[in-house]
């Protein structure tokens, strides 16, 4: 049974009214945000008009706002434009969506002005706004805005979109606008791609910085944020759209075959039904030379596969997926290859694979894939074979390896350990002392279900050895206790 002290619902009802008003009113004494939070629930409760107009009220406030908002006031900033959004989203809109879309044009209008009086906007802050943005589809949807007034807001949003507010607008707002309202967003935007910022004399020129090659201009800048303003809208308009050939139109020739580039151009080709186009495009990227790790570009490569199965070659798709894993180890390209596989012939091939990965002469990249896959019979093994070669510097792959092999492989999670211990106190790494001092106690629990070390020193000599060669380092042993 629940006391009647503890803090529910049901409980603070008993108080009655007029004593939860008093607590309230003392609760929020000294306490802007909460003052705020109530005075927005009063108007709600008189009329969503009454609501619309108080919240209109604090966005000018904010709005007007010039103080500067250091890192300890961006929490208090971000609940209060959360209260605001949500009580035009979630109130506001119910009663007139026409108000509430003007209201959340207001809101998101505040974004260039929060962010350049914040020491830092903090992810809080952003994400807000981009909630926001998200809700002005919904509320454009509902409040049936004119396509063509709606598409005209948009061209003013983007073109002040200087902090990433407004990236997704055009995809939120496609519903909306429809065919008509997307048509004329693009020919505006073209309109605007046809007006290049204007460059002054040379004598009047405005310098913002400097570069390897010169002055960078304020002017060249504006330009650049033109160009790349025009484009990017351009490219959501024409996946709004369907039309693949518009959104292919945005880059150079030579742009295109770049390899992220190419692969965004063969999805939406792919997806257009246009397969053999999807090849041509992929078979025309040119990759970077003298790559000194070889390293996949897994977001071609993929696109690349797809193409192929598309293309019904999919002994070749197959061949892409087995060398992306030789390549990385990527176990997401070899569990995609093992799906494809007739029964019982995944099993042969998954057993080449962990060979193949046990092998690997960069150990770190063969651990990490054998815990993560698991296989944790042979990670152990891995540990055990190479420990000599193992790099205590590598704590972020040995730190989940050990944790990994304690339950089954205690032994092996005490090699793992033991090297990050080594490596700490070897390098006089001060700040690591707390996790090797950790790593020495879990190594103490983890002796007791060692029945036999073998090549390995057992616990207690080990520790000898430490004290022998570290005794000095206070700062490591009064962690042990």
């Amino acid at each position: 049974m629940v006391s009647k002290t503890t803090l529910t619902a049901k409980n603070l009802e008993a108080l009655g009214a007029e004593r939860l008003a008093a607590l309230l009113l003392e609760i929020s004494d000294g306490n802007a945000a909460a003052k705020r939070k109530l005075r927005l629930e009063l108007a709600g409760a008189q009329s969503p008009g009454a609501l619309a107009k108080e919240v209109r009220k604090r966005l000018t406030t904010i709005a007007r706002s010039r103080s500067f908002v250091d890192w300890k006031g961006v929490r208090a900033l971000a609940a209060d434009l959360e209260i605001q959004r949500r009580a035009i989203v979630e109130t506001v809109v119910k009663a007139d969506p026409k108000d509430a879309l003007d209201l959340l044009w207001r809101f998101m209008a505040l974004a260039g002005p929060v962010f350049d009086r914040c020491d830092d906007g903090g992810e809080a802050v952003s994400n807000i706004f981009h909630q926001a943005c998200r809700d002005i589809g919904d509320v454009a949807t509902k409040a049936e805005a004119d396509p063509r007034a709606l598409a005209d807001r948009a061209f003013d949003a983007l073109g002040a979109n200087n902090y990433g507010q407004f990236d997704d607008l055009v995809c939120v707002l496609a519903p909306a606008l429809g065919q008509a309202g997307l048509e004329h967003l693009r020919q505006r935007m073209t309109d605007l791609s046809n007006v290049p910022v204007p460059k002054p004399p040379e004598k009047d020129r405005v310098t913002i910085g400097w570069s390897s090659s010169g002055p960078i201009y304020e002017d060249e800048i504006a330009e650049r944020s033109r160009q790349s303003t025009v484009r990017l809208a351009l490219q959501d308009i024409a996946d709004a759209l369907g039309d693949v050939d518009a959104f292919i139109a945005q880059y150079p020739e030579e742009t295109r075959k770049v390899p992220t580039i190419a692969a965004e151009i063969a999805r939406r080709l792919l997806a257009a039904g246009r397969a053999e186009e999807a090849w041509r495009t992929i078979e025309a990227t040119v990759h970077p030379r003298g790559s000194r790790w070889n390293w996949p570009d897994f977001e071609w490569e993929d696109a690349r596969m797809d193409v192929l199965d598309a293309l019904g070659r999919a002994d070749e798709a197959q061949a892409a997926r087995w060398a992306c894993f030789e390549r990385s180890l990527s176990a997401p390209h070899l569990r995609a290859y093992l799906k494809r596989l007739p029964e019982f012939d995944d099993v042969v091939a998954e057993e080449k694979a962990l060979d193949y990965a046990q092998a690997r002469r960069n150990l770190p990249e063969a651990l990490y894939f054998l815990v993560a896959w698991p296989a944790l019979d042979r990670a152990a093994d891995l540990v055990l074979q190479r420990h000599r070669e193992l790099n205590g510097d590598d704590y972020e792959i040995l730190t989940p390896a050990a944790e990994a092999l304690a339950a089954k492989h205690p032994l092996a999670a005490t090699v793992a350990l033991r090297a990050m211990i080594d490596f700490s106190l070897k390098n006089g790494r001060s700040s690591r002392y707390k996790h090797a001092a950790r790593h020495l106690l879990e190594c103490a629990s983890l002796s007791s279900a060692i029945p036999d070390f073998g090549p390995f020193e057992t616990q207690a000599t080990y520790e000898a050895g430490l004290r022998r060669a570290h005794g000095r380092k206070s700062a490591f042993w009064s962690l042990i206790g």
